[in-house]
């Protein structure tokens, strides 16, 4: 008794373009990189405050510069689609069940946006804009 035995396709390195979902997913997972670039600038920032005056200065000089202010609007961009795009998939990611009946997803994502929300707003306040 021979059979021919299955042998699974291996996919080609671009198989996430094949259906939107996976991309918008692989999108998502990418901004990760330039969000945590921007933690690292952060951090670097902190470091110089703790150095002094004069590297604090140069540290802020770099980042208002051309380069350091598209940095700036291109990490806002990515973090805005990682956010909304998380807050979007929330309820199949992590479904609620209140009262025995599921939560509709459309109450957990403006939930979420309203907490964005809110939050920002507290933060303007706080830093006096």
């Amino acid at each position: 008794m021979s059979r021919k035995p299955f042998i699974r396709p291996v996919p080609t390195a671009s198989w996430w373009l094949h259906q939107g979902r996976y991309t918008r997913y692989m999108i998502r997972e990418a901004t990760c990189i330039l969000i945590g670039a921007y933690s690292a600038v952060l951090i670097v920032g902190l470091m110089r405050l703790g150095e002094g005056k004069v590297a604090y200065d140069a540290y802020l000089a770099t980042v208002q510069s051309p380069a350091g202010m598209l940095f700036h609007i291109v990490a806002l961009a990515f973090a805005l689609y990682h956010t909304t795009s998380w807050f979007n998939v929330t309820p199949k990611a992590m479904p609620l069940v209140y009262a025995g009946k599921r939560v509709p997803g459309g109450l957990i994502i403006g939930a979420h946006y309203i907490g964005w929300a809110v939050v920002s707003v507290i933060l303007l306040v706080l830093v006096g804009a």
